[in-house]
């Protein structure tokens, strides 16, 4: 085995060294979550990258959160139009175009809120949390709440999963919350995974199932990185009955869900065009400094700078970092989408197949500062009473969500061959 497959090792190290090393309380790390989550890391990228019927038994799952998406998108186009997407009556110039925030995302918290608001009056979600909690509580000592939220993340994304599990919110730990966000930031929603293969597609084989595998088996990794940052309990939002659910039948559910999800819709769009306007504002005006290496300075730029040392860590040759970290710091500033982008345009000489492969790990998760718009927003709508703890939270989450994304990154570095 290469030294690059070995030094993959030497980041998962460093990384959790890091997360501990920053983390709030070290004296209430659990290891059992830690040492789980890193085994069932492990576990998951050797079944789903060495195992490919695995990685399709995924895909069959994520076929569930794309039926949401479609039915959101009917609803959406009836009341928008074209804006909703395809079909379109003009030319798409390019992969993604069509593609309206506003339009085409968003809708689906509404969807899910509605949802999420039957479900509880069912007592659905009750009895789907106890079930994870049998199954989780003994080996990572996550509560059903957690590991609900957790498991749903890779699928309906990182503010449509705290949403299946509202009524927990309010009694999470501040470990438990933590964890919850970290999760959000690990990976990206089945619903614009497509967009994302489709993009990656003539450069990196089967696009859609290692960004698949990339959000799945980052989710271990964000519980045990949250785990030694800001520790938690076992459980913690089980702990009391539920308040019965104030609706009068099926169809109230649904109207209340939905009427609920208004409130919080609006903050997150209202956050997330803030968050890009300011970033946009600070990249002008370090724009008016001196150009350094014959590239004007952006905020993308400098966070480029500390990628680096860590693209190496994960498996990365030297002379293929500043590449890696151009793309890291593009991440984090904008969004993966814009990422992916820019990686599928390098030309071939910049990233070698197996550099590609793990970037495209490294990148799949929503860590970045218009997605922490999102969860702030949104969550903070939720749970109004928790919103300055949320807030507090916030930049943790997006160091801790980009830390998960490398660990699986060096992950898939060691498990492939050069």
């Amino acid at each position: 085995m290469p030294l690059d497959q070995y030094r993959g090792a030497l980041g998962i190290a460093a990384i959790l060294l890091l997360a501990w090393s920053i983390g709030e309380n070290r004296r209430a790390i659990s290891p059992r979550t830690v040492i789980g989550g890193v085994v069932l890391q492990i576990l998951l990228a050797l079944l789903l990258i060495r195992f490919p019927p695995a990685t399709r038994a995924i895909l069959l799952l994520n076929d569930v959160a794309d039926a949401l998406q479609r039915a959101t998108d009917a609803g959406t186009a009836f009341v928008f139009g074209y804006l909703a997407g395809p079909p379109l009556p003009f030319v798409e110039t390019h992969p993604g175009a069509s593609f309206i925030l506003a339009f085409k995302a968003l809708p689906l918290f509404l969807t899910i809120s509605a949802l999420a608001s039957l479900l509880v009056y069912l007592g659905v979600l009750q009895r789907v949390t106890s079930v994870f909690a049998w199954l989780l509580r003994g080996t990572l000592g996550i509560g059903g709440p957690l590991a609900l939220g957790a498991a749903v993340h890779v699928f309906i994304g990182m503010i449509e999963a705290p949403l299946l599990i509202r009524p927990w919110l309010e009694r999470m730990s501040r470990g438990e919350l933590f964890a919850l966000m970290t999760c959000g930031m690990a990976g990206v929603a089945g619903t614009v995974m497509v967009i994302y293969a489709s993009v990656l597609g003539p450069v990196i084989p089967n696009a859609l199932g290692n960004i698949l595998i990339a959000s799945v088996v980052s989710t271990p990794a964000a519980l045990a990185i949250a785990a030694l940052m800001v520790p938690f309990g076992v459980g913690g939002a089980e702990k009391g009955a539920l308040v019965a659910h104030p609706a009068r039948g099926p169809i109230d559910a649904i109207i209340r869900g939905t009427a609920d999800g208004i409130g919080p819709l609006v903050s997150i769009a209202a956050v997330l065009l803030v968050a890009v306007s300011l970033v946009t504002l600070v990249n002008m005006a370090l724009g008016l400094l001196p150009a350094w290496g014959g590239h004007p300075i952006t905020a993308q730029a400098i966070l480029a700078l500390p990628f680096r040392p860590l693209m190496w860590l994960i498996g990365i040759p030297w002379a293929e970092t500043p590449a890696a970290a151009a793309l890291m710091g593009t991440k984090t500033v904008l969004n993966e989408f814009v990422a992916y982008l820019n990686l599928a345009g390098l030309p071939p000489e910049a990233l070698s197949p197996r550099s590609r492969l793990i970037v495209t790990f490294a990148l799949c998760g929503f860590a970045n500062l218009g997605s922490l718009g999102i969860l702030v927003g949104g969550m903070g709508a939720m749970v109004p009473a928790r919103r300055d703890e949320i807030v507090s939270l916030g930049m943790r989450s997006v160091l801790s969500g980009t830390l998960a994304t490398c660990s699986s990154a060096a992950i898939a570095g060691m498990l492939t061959l050069p």
